[in-house]
């Protein structure tokens, strides 16, 4: 919400207080404050001076030394670059201190040589619209010394955010009182004038919807001239973001923001008969303002005239048949309170959303109904001319949504720490509103129905008071480590191995979209009844929480890649979801993290060819992660991936790791392989939190040997890996295959074999190695291959 100013200056004394005052002032009194924008000039060290003297900088052609008189009673040293003025003009003077927009502080300096004692302003330079190149010359009667802010409009912009339970602050009214009340000053008067009001009959106005309005208020206003508003008003509209659109609109749009209760203007010519508050028939269609057409149910409300034409959406939106054009000669004004719960269901639902339906749906005050339909017609006659009729008529009756609390005394210093005596306490509760009563309990205004419990007042007590003023009694107390604690130890371990490795955190949302499914990578497949689907999502993006993290992670590098990103390095941990055993079990849940990785490994450039990631890389970062421990992929065939494998450390799955099936790729827009890992968290925080084992440098050298070998051409290096580990070999300490050979042509090898080279290396930890002990290790590991695997060596 936008709040202006110089507007809320008109209900209290702002006098000497800084908008940065006032900014900690709603922060500290929990009003988030989102952003300041300021209007016009906003320093009183920018002042009238006149020049006396411009003489030729000495070093410098395009500069003048100028000697201005800014009412300090001594002439002024400033060196100026502008052209465009004379002896005797005035100008603005930016004094040292000045901080002007664009966050650019004034300061006495030195210019080639030249001591400058401030700064000469342009009207851009200020803030205000950019006018002729140079300085802003000022009327010659201007008062020399007279801050330049005095001479223009100007206005700071305050966006807050108010929390749903705080509706009374919605408008200037409300957040000067919540100002006065922090600032202990007085709110000026409103200046409206009674109005009679008025039994309404059933033939003026008929609530057939008394639960959604209780209460329903209308003025005939008749002879009115709808044309622009007068300058004042548009002032005050345009300076919240709000388009002046005529003067009756412009008058409810006023109050709205003045008082906080929304207000509508019907053009008296195009009702039938009286108005009649009802429910929507089901599928009944309504035209809107904005040009929309709902469908609306019986859950809708509408206000209706004697015929049955729905002429607007009860709370939400005026109707398209029944607005004040510049034809508009009669009017009636309505102001009505609406129930919440039912104005939220209907703007949602439909998906309009207004000013007006903004506050009714987090409640308006029911006392505040006249009070702004009299400010109304006040404003309507003073703008539009004609006559309002002399009664307001009315329906139902506004409600009464506070009653009397008692505050707990004993509670309320023991929740304050001793540190407010009762009777400055019930001094803010007197600021704040409320009225002490006989029987010690207070009366809670009408606009503060969220105050319904002691807690509530002992609340506001501490807000107004200020949490730093209550003193803190107890120091953090020793609390052992509990399995929650070394799980986020464990997690932030691999949050900052993982950012070093050059991977970037990925957080997505736990629901994803039906069709996500097929891009999950798990350990067991993924059955009909296994998937958790929301009963009633938001959209069809969020139906089913997500039983993998790959598929947000796949996501999000499609993202990335539609934004010219090449390079793909993501993780993401979070917690997944699905049924045990096909939906015959509970839900679980449990702690995966995801990796994926795509495109150049490294940035382009001629020293360096560009090489994509593949798994060696994936496997490597695995490796990393677990502090070196060994990782080994056994193929595993998943739906949906091609390469797929389970990863395998000290002898026990921990995750998948696959790549994404090229068909899949190529619809994605990936133009390199994608390859992605998902690993169970809990295993992997076990890995990290048992003993790191070190092992001290070798002392005695050790010897290699190669081994060129012939296997069947679909024999996986895996069954290779598993053969080595199996001979467990002592002497044994590393091995790497160095060259892999095939020929599909048959011509130097048959086409369904293939050859691989690896290098053996074998050390020993106590002593030198002989080479026939080396000879004889070497060779029984080869005799392990030949019985095992049948491979031939060449």
């Amino acid at each position: 919400m936008n709040i202006s100013l110089n507007w809320l200056a008109t209900h209290l004394d702002l006098a000497g207080k800084s908008i940065r005052e006032i900014d900690d002032l709603f922060t500290f009194a929990g009003v988030e404050v989102e952003g300041i924008v300021s209007k016009g000039i906003a320093s009183e060290k920018i002042v009238v001076a006149q020049v006396m003297e411009a003489v030729q900088h000495p070093h410098a052609d395009r500069l003048k030394v100028t000697h201005v008189d800014a009412g300090e009673g001594s002439l002024r040293q400033i060196v100026c670059g502008a052209q465009n003025y004379q002896v005797g003009d005035k100008v603005p003077c930016a004094l040292p201190g000045t901080a002007l927009p664009g966050g650019f502080t004034i300061s006495e300096t030195v210019m080639r040589k030249v001591e400058s004692r401030g700064m000469l302003c342009s009207a851009a330079e200020l803030g205000l619209p950019a006018g002729e190149d140079g300085l802003l010359i000022l009327p010659a009667d201007a008062e020399i010394g007279k801050p330049v802010r005095e001479m223009f409009d100007s206005d700071s912009l305050l966006e807050l955010e108010v929390t749903p339970n705080r509706p009374d602050l919605l408008s200037h009214r409300g957040m000067a009182r919540e100002l006065a009340t922090l600032l202990k000053t007085s709110l000026q008067p409103l200046e409206i004038p009674s109005r009679s009001v008025g039994v309404a009959p059933t033939s003026a106005i008929q609530i057939d919807a008394p639960a959604a309005c209780p209460f329903y208020t209308a003025v005939r206003i008749t002879g009115v001239t709808v044309t622009d508003s007068p300058a004042w008003l548009k002032q005050r509209l345009e300076a919240i973001g709000q388009r002046p659109i005529n003067n009756i609109v412009d008058v409810t749009n006023y109050v709205l923001h003045e008082l906080g209760q929304p207000l509508h203007a019907f053009d008296a010519a195009k009702l039938s008969g009286g108005i009649v508050v009802r429910h929507a028939a089901d599928g009944e269609v309504f035209l809107a303002l904005d040009a929309s057409q709902p469908v609306l149910t019986t859950d809708d409300l509408v206000i209706a005239d004697a015929s049955g034409r729905a002429l607007a959406l009860g709370g939400v939106m005026g109707g398209a048949d029944s607005g004040v054009t510049a034809d508009t000669t009669d009017i009636l004004l309505e102001s009505a309170y609406f129930t919440p719960a039912g104005i939220r269901r209907t703007s949602r639902r439909t998906a309009l959303s207004s000013d007006s339906s903004y506050r009714f749906e987090r409640g308006v005050d029911p006392a505040g109904v006249l009070t702004a339909s009299a400010l109304a017609v006040k404003l309507m006659l003073e703008t539009a001319g004609g006559t309002a009729e002399a009664t307001t008529l009315a329906a139902g009756a506004a409600p009464v949504l506070t009653r009397p609390v008692a505050l707990d005394v004993p509670k309320l210093d023991q929740l304050m720490g001793g540190s407010i005596e009762l009777t400055e306490a019930e001094a803010i509760l007197t600021r704040l509103g409320l009225t002490k009563l006989p029987d010690a309990t207070w009366e809670v205004p009408s606009f503060r129905a969220d105050l319904q419990r002691h807690i509530d007042l002992v609340e506001e007590i501490a807000r107004v008071h200020g949490l730093e003023n209550v003193p803190s009694r107890l120091l953090g107390s020793f609390v052992p480590a509990s399995p929650s604690d070394a799980a986020y130890d464990a997690d932030m371990v691999l949050r900052r191995r993982l950012a070093a490795l050059g991977l970037h955190e990925c957080q997505t949302i736990k629901l994803i979209a039906g069709h996500q499914l097929g891009d999950a990578l798990l350990s067991r497949p993924l059955l009909e009844g296994d998937v958790i689907r929301v009963k009633l999502p938001l959209s069809e993006d969020h139906a089913v929480m997500r039983p993998s993290l790959v598929p947000g992670l796949v996501a999000s590098a499609v993202r990335n890649v539609s934004q010219q990103v090449k390079s793909l390095r993501f993780f993401e941990i979070g917690r997944v979801f699905r049924n045990a055993g096909g939906g015959k079990a509970k839900d679980q849940e449990s702690d995966s993290l995801a990796m994926l990785l795509a495109g150049p490994t490294h940035p382009v450039g001629w020293a360096q060819p560009e090489r994509n990631a593949d798994l060696y890389d994936l496997k490597g970062l695995l490796a990393a992660l677990l502090g070196g421990r060994e990782v080994r992929f056994a193929p595993k065939e998943r739906a949906g991936f091609v390469l797929a494998c389970d990863i395998k450390v000290e002898g026990q799955v921990i995750g998948v790791f696959a790549r994404l099936a090229p068909a899949r790729e190529r619809e994605l827009d990936f133009t390199a392989p994608v390859y992605v890992a998902e690993l169970d968290l809990a295993k992997v925080r076990k890995l990290l939190g048992s003993l790191s084992h070190v092992a001290d440098l070798p002392q005695f050298p050790g010897s290699s040997r190669d081994a060129a070998m012939e296997l069947p051409l679909a024999t996986a290096n895996a069954q290779l890996e598993a053969v080595i580990h199996k001979a467990a070999e002592p002497l044994l300490v590393a091995y790497e295959c160095f060259d892999v050979f095939t020929d599909p042509t048959g011509g130097k090898l048959p086409a369904d074999r293939k050859s691989l080279a690896y290098r053996f290396h074998y050390r020993a930890p106590e002593r030198t190695l002989k080479s026939d002990e080396v000879e004889a290790a070497h060779q029984r590991l080869l005799a392990a291959l030949v019985a095992n695997l049948g491979v031939k060596f060449r």
